[in-house]
């Protein structure tokens, strides 16, 4: 298991003021012998995951650029359309100096970086104090054919759990539930008893979302003992999860909770952002996903109504049967993908010394606090006890939320949090790692995989919405699944399982 011996909980001066740059400045001289200086100039073709794009001399990049010695030129790419971007991106070979390439399993990508598109990183790695401290289980799951074509995006090993609303709990006398058994129950509860009191019903148990297959749902089959996305079975094959008993067993659990209505029976065709409007909004009580979207669920609940009853439990122990705990690794065993970068654009090997070098200071913790909090007294404020506070919600989402996903780790340290459930989650996530399971194709090898996955991944998931919805029964999903065989299936089975063998 990852070493997690560095998230030590941050009490005072890790998030950055202008002064605070001001002092590290000196103390990056003392070092600049040692190292590679940072590239004067990077563009960098950036995930978004919100709905506004910071400004280019807006005061985190300036800040950023203070830090590190480089001019960035950020492109934004929204998320929903990030396959679409980065595809053509690979395809024209019109990369930044470094792209975030956080679809793993996306067949172009794959594809790309193999092809020498991005330079291969491993061996500089040792070279600078941040980077030559990556896991090593991270940096296994990264590497493809043996090589790491990027810098691993660092994550923790488990974030997710089950998030339900606490008031609907006590408005209904029910106690917290920590098995399958008794969430079922909660969620038909939810659907049936008026749970927010308003004698109207407008409530369901579980909100998910499209994608259930690959996010919410997997993690409900994890329980039942299904692997993560691919598991090694009895006669040692590695065999995508969807094809295994306990994930099937897991499908008709659900499918049954769906049929009472106690899943929003729109989910096929929901996204994330209608999702969370749902939940904000109170139509469900339910919902599978990281323990971190507590607090963004309450943020928005309480910008449309600044009394919202709303309340969490936060549930990171659920079981089911006599199955042992577990819970699915949500980031690939921590890693998130890579922080790749362009052979083309960075033609020399001093050059790409100067972006690893960039990389590298952004493990600081000076700027992962900037990316993470802002700046002090402008973004937040922080007390004697090293409780951060947002000093204006609205200005810290426009102004320093979009850096939040291109921090190259998640995990250089925590911030205690006067934002409710903060906190709690970053404990209960720490907690997960002890039994945090790991996809074990992540170092694998297979052509058909990295060529074809993709389409095969997807007529699975169509399988799996259509026995949700009652388009197919289990003889049907499985029938689905059987022709996907002829289509590439079996041969990433047989793929894999060569791998493996080579591998052990």
């Amino acid at each position: 298991m990852r070493n997690h011996s560095r998230l030590g909980i941050a009490v005072a001066s890790v998030a950055v003021a202008a002064l605070a740059l001001t002092a590290c400045g000196s103390a990056d001289a003392d070092t600049s012998a040692e190292k590679p200086k940072t590239a004067e100039k990077i563009s960098w073709m950036a995930m978004l995951h919100t709905p506004t794009t910071p400004e280019s001399d807006g005061p985190i990049q300036t800040a950023l650029e203070k830090y590190t010695g480089s001019t960035l030129e950020f492109q934004w790419v929204p998320d929903a359309s990030k396959d679409e971007k980065i595809n053509a991106a690979l395809a024209s070979d019109s990369l930044a100096d470094i792209t975030s390439l956080t679809n793993i399993s996306n067949t172009s990508v794959r594809q790309a970086l193999k092809s020498g598109q991005f330079w291969d990183v491993e061996k500089y790695l040792k070279d600078y104090p941040n980077l030559s401290k990556i896991d090593e289980q991270t940096i296994a799951s990264a590497r493809v054919d043996g090589h790491l074509y990027g810098v691993p995006f660092q994550k923790q090993m488990a974030r997710y759990g089950v998030l339900i609303r606490q008031d609907w709990l006590d408005n209904l006398g029910l106690e917290t539930p920590h098995t399958l058994e008794d969430l079922a129950k909660v969620a038909v509860a939810f659907t049936n008893d008026d749970p927010d009191g308003n004698g109207k019903d407008d409530t369901t148990g579980f909100i998910d979302r499209a994608e259930s297959f690959k996010l919410g749902f997997k993690m409900i089959a994890g329980y039942f003992g299904a692997g993560n996305n691919f598991e090694v079975n009895d006669d040692g094959e590695v065999v995508p999860t969807f094809t295994t008993d306990e994930f099937k067993d897991a499908m008709e659990w659900y499918r049954d909770l769906y049929d009472q209505g106690a899943v929003n029976n729109e989910f096929v065709t929901m996204q994330k952002q209608n999702q969370q409007d749902a939940i904000a909004q109170g139509k469900g009580g339910i919902v599978v996903t990281g323990l971190f979207e507590a607090k963004n669920y309450m943020n928005l609940a309480t910008s449309a109504d600044p009394n919202t009853p709303m309340a969490w439990a936060l549930v990171n122990d659920m079981t089911y049967d006599d199955v042992p705990r577990r819970i699915l690794s949500d980031t690939n065993g921590g890693f998130g993908g890579w922080l790749g970068i362009s052979t083309t654009k960075v033609k020399s090997e001093d050059e790409l010394k100067s972006v690893l070098a960039f990389i590298d200071k952004l493990l600081d913790e000076e700027a992962f606090g900037l990316m993470t909090n802002g700046i002090e007294d402008e973004h937040y404020t922080i007390d004697a006890d090293g409780v951060i506070t947002i000093s204006d919600q609205p200005t810290w989402e426009a102004e320093v939320q979009p850096y939040g996903s291109s921090r190259p780790s998640d995990i250089v340290t925590t911030f205690k949090s006067s934002t409710p459930y903060v906190d709690e989650a970053q404990k209960l996530m720490d907690e997960n790692t002890e039994f945090a399971i790991i996809d074990p194709s992540l170092p694998l090898s297979s052509a058909t995989f990295d060529q074809s996955w993709s389409t095969i991944a997807q007529g699975a998931n169509d399988a799996y919405n259509k026995f949700m919805v009652g388009q197919l029964d289990m003889d049907g999903y499985e029938a689905a699944i059987e022709d996907l065989g002829g289509k590439g299936l079996d041969k990433v089975v047989d793929e894999f399982t060569a791998s493996y063998e080579d591998s052990k």
